[in-house]
């Protein structure tokens, strides 16, 4: 992490930090996992929270719910769910192919590990969670409803983690402690149609931000249909 974002909880340092250019920040967002153990202060996490409401909603239902762990039997909890299902999907085949033959690869499945090893070391698990509308709360959404509905969580946990990279925090976001809903709200308290999507861990960084490899925009980028790529090529 870059000297002029280290550790601070002063009010207008935070502020400051949050004028960083939107390109600065995307360009050098990444999952930071490896957190150190130290305490964030509560005003910079809701100020970072502040600024995911601002994300769209569908319908403008702004029906988001954030619930901000810090105590140690809840992250328990939730960390023996990640252990459990990490076991399992760290073993998978093609996964552990891959690996073996990608160094980045083994970076990225290294530091998953050290994240699920030391979860209840992290400061501050923000879990980001959605009010159901009028669906009952234990049936499965058709497909429809579903992309409607979870379209509502992952604009506004992007726009926390981009506050967070501003203001210097390591941040990242997981799915797997929460594999059994039923378990997360009863560590949570969750009533019923309040439904847990994904987590943000929140910690002062032990590596750095910075640029990442991605693949050319033209080698993503399709005109009208797809594997029609007219900007595939050297420009």
């Amino acid at each position: 992490m870059d000297d002029a974002l280290s550790q601070t909880s002063d009010p207008e340092e935070v502020e400051a930090r949050l004028a960083m250019p939107l390109s600065e920040a995307m360009l050098t967002q990444r999952s930071v996992r490896r957190v150190d153990p130290g305490p964030v202060e509560d005003r910079t996490v809701l100020r970072c929270i502040e600024l995911a409401l601002q994300a769209p909603t569908a319908s403008n239902a702004q029906n988001w719910e954030f619930i901000v762990v810090k105590d140690q039997a809840v992250k328990a909890a939730l960390a023996a769910q990640y252990r459990r299902i990490w076991a399992i999907y760290a073993t998978l085949g093609r996964w552990r192919s891959r690996a073996a033959r990608d160094d980045r690869e083994q970076r990225v499945m290294r530091s998953v590990a050290w994240q699920v090893k030391h979860f209840e070391q992290i400061p501050v698990l923000v879990v980001c969670c959605l009010r159901r509308g009028p669906w009952p709360p234990l049936l499965p959404k058709p497909p429809l409803l579903a992309s409607s509905h979870y379209g509502s969580i992952y604009p506004s946990a992007q726009n926390l983690l981009l506050a967070a990279r501003s203001v210097g925090l390591g941040g990242a976001l997981v799915t797997l402690p929460l594999w059994s809903t039923t378990l997360a709200r009863r560590a949570l308290r969750l009533p019923l149609n309040v439904e847990p999507c994904c987590i943000v861990t929140l910690g002062w960084p032990k590596g750095r931000y910075g640029p990442k490899p991605r693949r050319p925009v033209g080698s993503v980028a399709h005109l009208d249909q797809y594997g029609n790529r007219p900007w595939d090529g050297p420009a």
